[in-house]
């Protein structure tokens, strides 16, 4: 390089790679939470409004049951095909492990509690932010696009009211009656491998699953999938209804959907089991 090149590129304008990376994260942490601080509040507006909706009578009852039914037909199936292998594999590792300290009784209770507390709402949260998610976001976005939402303004129709709120609803809905189909189709699976690869006795795996597990953990599983779908369901809309620059505009929206919802629920259940393991311990029940 000559004089008059590095004359023409001083090294001051060309930011190091490091500067770069940082501040590439920076924007992209700093946008995430702030789509993520937009959908939370909608979700705030749209749980006023169905509630003083309830109250008034006009609550969309109709709307809710069908989308409701729409996210069962696409949440269904693949929820039992993801739950049987999770069984499987919570059962097998947990089993080879406690057979090596000569505890076989004790498989019953490890892997019950796997699928119940971790396994379950997991599996459920990723679901509804998978497919769920994805069919809410490109739904709300296509009607977005095609200024259906702007038109309902005009008209002085409430977009959150009259879309955002019966999926909110329909999610609630679902996300319980999802996560006890993944609970009882995961310990049965666990319960098959354990009594039949394993050598556990049928007997001594529920004993042990009976003694470990509590009331209280299945009202953690079902409270942490309500919250997980609350957030699915919030963060879809809100991508949806901000959908911008045609079917690109929608296709992206989706994208950043399941991504942020996968994203903000991981990081969420990791608090979650934090706080719940600090008060309640795991003892016998």
């Amino acid at each position: 390089m000559t004089n008059t090149d590095l004359d023409i590129f001083p090294e001051s304008a060309v930011p190091p790679a490091a500067a770069v990376l940082r501040r590439n994260f920076s924007d992209t942490v700093l946008s995430s939470l702030a789509t993520l601080g937009r959908a939370l509040r909608m979700g705030c507006q749209a749980a006023r409004i169905g509630v003083t909706d309830a109250v008034q009578m006009r609550f969309k009852t109709r709307e809710t049951l069908t989308q409701a039914w729409f996210l069962i037909k696409v949440t269904a199936i693949p929820s039992v095909l993801m739950a049987i292998p999770f069984g499987v594999i919570v059962s097998t590792q947990v089993g080879n492990i406690v057979s090596q300290l000569g505890a076989d009784s004790m498989i019953g209770a490890a892997g019950g509690l796997g699928v119940i507390k971790q396994g379950a709402p997991l599996a459920t949260a990723m679901m509804l932010g998978g497919a769920g998610s994805a069919a809410i976001a490109s739904d709300l976005g296509a009607q977005t696009i095609r200024e259906e939402v702007d038109a309902m303004r005009v008209m002085g129709i409430d977009p959150v009211q009259r879309l955002v709120v019966p999926r909110i609803a329909a999610m609630m809905l679902v996300a319980p009656l999802l996560n006890i189909l993944i609970v009882a189709v995961g310990i049965v699976s666990g319960f098959a491998v354990a009594v039949t690869a394993l050598g556990v006795t049928p007997g001594s795996y529920w004993q042990s699953f009976g003694a470990f597990t509590s009331t209280l953990d299945v009202w953690v599983s079902l409270i942490k999938a309500l919250i997980f779908g609350f957030l699915v369901v919030v963060i879809a809309c809100q991508r949806g209804l901000e959908a911008r620059g045609g079917p690109r505009g929608v296709a992206d929206g989706v994208n950043a959907a399941v991504v942020m919802s996968v994203a903000t629920v991981t990081v969420l259940n990791t608090a979650i089991t934090q706080v719940v393991t600090m008060f309640f311990p795991v003892r016998m029940a």
